[in-house]
């Protein structure tokens, strides 16, 4: 995981996601826990860029 993804994962949670696996449903999953709330946002960043 590249320098930049861990900090887009930090601060922008779906573009993280976004730029990694493009619209998708883990982009609208990663939208909608964003809204909910940024930490859950965060967790699932990481936990779906984390992986391959």
């Amino acid at each position: 995981m590249s320098l930049l993804t861990i900090i887009l994962n930090i601060l922008l949670p779906p573009l993280a996601v976004f730029l990694k696996h493009g619209l998708s449903g883990t982009f609208v999953i990663s939208l909608i826990l964003t809204a909910l709330g940024w930490l859950p946002g965060v967790i699932h960043a990481f936990l779906v860029n984390g992986t391959k």
